[in-house]
């Protein structure tokens, strides 16, 4: 397997960074990348541990990375790291683990720590494109459902990955707030649209995919290299406003409706952090059709899905004015992607197309297979017909003014240490005037 388990995966490891013991998401065992601010500006590449980041800016200078690492080190975003091979990657893993568990690297390092808390954290790479996808197959038939519901899949739906070209310039880090975006809408029982706020505002849970290593135009990656070119993973949140969606999606699909914001979580989960918990990819039903052959891989089959469990939260003005906790909304499993990351990614070079590193790519929303585990408002309020009850006396269809939504991540599997993804959040912000 690419992503062997080794020494930095031992449940006994321990580090000398106190709070790394039983931290929820980061304990040795991780070690995600991101680009933070110590300060107010100078952002530079660090690693998580515990409550903290460690500069490795800072690492390099000390002549504790190895040299065809340090260049990739000194850059203002983790392009440069992605794009190398993931052999390198994967020697400065190890290396930064033996650092963080060794004392003897204590006294060098601590000096190096900054309080993730006090730490401006940016997105982890310039993102050249952003193509989302529509793998979750319970939210893609929940989805088709509500408009078609003798045949909620479309024809091609088990044959091929879908998925759109985003807008890489309004992707936004965990922690800036969504503004509610104006747009044309036209009601069901409208005889002409009008244009204003998004009524019907709407959150996705979804994966994001950072790729590594890039490939040349008109050279496809086959599905067996597709994990060389997988540099880790974080959260998305694929905002939606449904309303202006339902009216210009057709003929050519998402468009406004989708790109006036996306949240990411700031840290990238390398896919060696979670080589613990890739697991198989569940076998497809019974009378589905086999993908084609440059869709298919064996060990792809065996290994290819992840073992997470995906949570969203929402609370309202009103709940943090009581200093209530946020409402749990959905948890579900990863592996109700129907397509794997390889796939998804072999797909989309499948006609030539080339990827760069720090392109990112979106799952689309996964959802599970009843109400608990749907990702999205618009599931869990079928379309708005069942408004969902919050414990101050409000209640919610879709996202309103002051409201926010919290997107959470956990791999965990027996005889491992569990790790997490940190956060991806977003306060809604009302419109501006139109």
């Amino acid at each position: 397997m690419i992503f062997p388990i080794d020494e930095t995966h031992n449940p006994a490891l321990t580090s000398w960074v106190e709070t790394a013991q039983g931290h929820p998401d980061f304990p040795i065992q991780n070690l995600p990348y991101a680009i933070f601010a110590p300060h107010v500006s100078d952002p530079r590449p660090g690693v998580a541990i515990g409550d903290q980041v460690l500069d490795l800016r800072g690492v390099a200078g000390l002549g504790l990375i190895d040299p065809e690492l340090v260049p990739a080190v000194q850059e203002a975003t983790l392009n440069a790291l992605l794009a190398l091979p993931v052999e390198v990657r994967r020697r400065l893993r190890t290396a930064l683990s033996a650092m963080l568990s060794s004392v003897q690297h204590e006294r060098a390092l601590r000096p190096l720590l900054h309080p993730a808390a006090a730490c401006q954290l940016g997105l982890p790479a310039a993102i050249g494109d952003y193509t989302d996808f529509y793998v979750g197959i319970h939210h893609a038939t929940n989805v088709g459902r509500l408009f078609r519901p003798d045949a909620p899949l479309l024809p091609n739906y088990k044959h091929v990955p879908i998925g759109y070209h985003g807008r890489a310039s309004s992707v936004r880090p965990s922690g800036v707030p969504l503004v509610r975006p104006n747009g044309q809408r036209k009601a069901p029982d409208a005889e002409i649209p009008d244009f204003g706020p998004s009524r019907r505002l709407d959150h996705e849970v979804e994966l994001g995919i950072w790729v590594a290593e890039g490939n040349r135009p008109g050279a496809p990656v086959p599905i067996a290299a597709a994990p060389r070119h997988i540099g880790g993973f974080c959260l998305l949140n694929d905002w939606s406003a449904r309303d202006l969606q339902a009216w210009e999606y057709q003929p050519l699909g998402p468009f406004l409706a989708k790109s006036f914001h996306t949240t990411v979580s700031p840290w990238i989960v390398t896919p060696e952090a979670l080589a613990p918990f890739w697991r198989a990819q569940p076998p497809r039903p019974e009378g589905d059709p086999d993908p084609l052959p440059y869709l298919w891989d064996d060990e792809d089959q065996r290994q290819g899905a992840l073992g997470l469990e995906l949570r969203a939260s929402l609370s309202s003005a009103g709940m943090r004015n009581a200093e209530l906790a946020p409402q749990l909304l959905s948890r579900a499993a990863a592996s109700n992607m129907y397509w794997t990351t390889a796939q998804i990614l072999t797909h989309h070079t499948s006609n030539g197309c080339n990827l760069r590193p720090g392109d990112l790519l979106g799952t689309g929303t996964i959802s599970g297979p009843t109400r608990e585990g749907y990702g999205s408002l618009l599931e869990i309020s079928r379309g708005g017909a069942e408004p969902i009850d919050l414990p101050t006396g409000e209640t919610r269809t879709f996202l309103e003014d002051g409201d926010e939504v919290v997107l959470s991540a956990r791999a965990s599997r027996e005889g491992f240490v569990g790790v997490g993804f940190g956060e991806c959040r977003a306060v809604v912000l009302p419109a501006p005037a139109p």
